[in-house]
């Protein structure tokens, strides 16, 4: 199997259609999933190809884990989740990334792992989109104010 090339580092048409950019962390970028069946699903991707967490420096490791902790706390005040679970794949994708998704009781998944795949995914309006990313980036900056 010839392998295929990131789209992570490419930011290629394959990493659009999936994704759509919210900001820069410190070692990290910060994505909003475009299949929203998890509402307020993203994924943080580290900045530099790197293909598993322990590839990583100690320093690396530590600012990585606190953009993960610091888009998890945007999430969960964004979004209000009761859970949120943390994926870390790299079968397909081998960039090093976390699959940050908020889980709802009173979703079907509740108790059980997310799937990655569903069968129907939600897909947004522009403006729905728009508005979420409204959202999570005014959190993100009353997160830096310290007035969250």
């Amino acid at each position: 199997m010839e392998k295929r090339e990131c789209f992570y580092c490419t930011q290629d048409k394959e990493m659009h259609r999936l994704m759509i950019e919210i900001t820069q962390l410190r070692t990290s970028t910060l994505y909003l999933n475009r299949d929203q069946t998890h509402r307020g699903r993203c994924i943080i991707a580290f900045n530099k190809h790197i293909e598993e967490l322990y590839h990583l420096s100690e320093d690396q490791r530590r600012q990585f884990m606190e953009d993960v902790a610091e888009a998890a706390q945007i999430i969960n005040t964004t979004f209000k989740p009761d859970k949120i679970n943390y994926a870390i794949y790299g079968d397909l994708v081998s960039h090093l990334h976390f699959h940050l998704v908020p889980k709802y009781k009173e979703t079907p998944e509740w108790g059980e792992a997310f799937i990655n795949a569903p069968a129907c995914r939600r897909m947004l309006t522009d403006s729905e989109y728009e508005r979420v990313l409204i959202d999570i980036k005014a959190n993100l900056q009353k997160n830096k104010s310290g007035t969250n």
